[in-house]
């Protein structure tokens, strides 16, 4: 005859440092930008409630508009935490050092940037038929 042990025992939940938000704002739909300084060769992104807020940060900062659409705060906050991963910092009020690399970043990334300051390079295939 076989013997089974029966083991008796409780599951416990591990608990994690992930953090979760449940914040209305953070969902909140609004305006996700792109603005340029030419006084520091800087960029700002950001995000914006409205049109009327945006013109009023356009009006009391010698700033130029590069892009913007639709977007929430949530675009903003994975924005600076895919950039914090690539080394990129920024600071307090979402200030970056223009760099061709970074723009490519911002792109890529989805992020309105425009045309005016950066092109995006079209690469074109040739085959060659022997």
């Amino acid at each position: 005859m076989n013997k089974r042990k029966i083991i008796k025992g409780y599951k416990t939940l591990i608990s994690s440092r992930f953090n979760v938000e449940t914040s209305i704002d953070k969902f909140k739909d609004g305006i996700i930008y792109t603005l340029y300084s030419d006084q520091f060769n800087s960029l700002k992104v950001g995000f914006a409630e409205n049109d009327k807020v945006l013109q009023k940060k356009l009006s009391s900062e010698s700033l130029i508009l590069l892009d913007m659409r639709k977007g929430n705060k949530r675009d903003l906050c994975l924005l600076k935490t895919t950039l914090k991963e690539l080394g990129i910092k920024c600071s307090d009020n979402f200030y970056f050092k223009y760099s061709r690399s970074f723009m490519r970043h911002l792109s890529t990334l989805g992020w309105p940037v425009g045309r005016s300051l950066y092109k995006q390079r079209k690469i074109k295939k040739e085959l060659a038929c022997a």
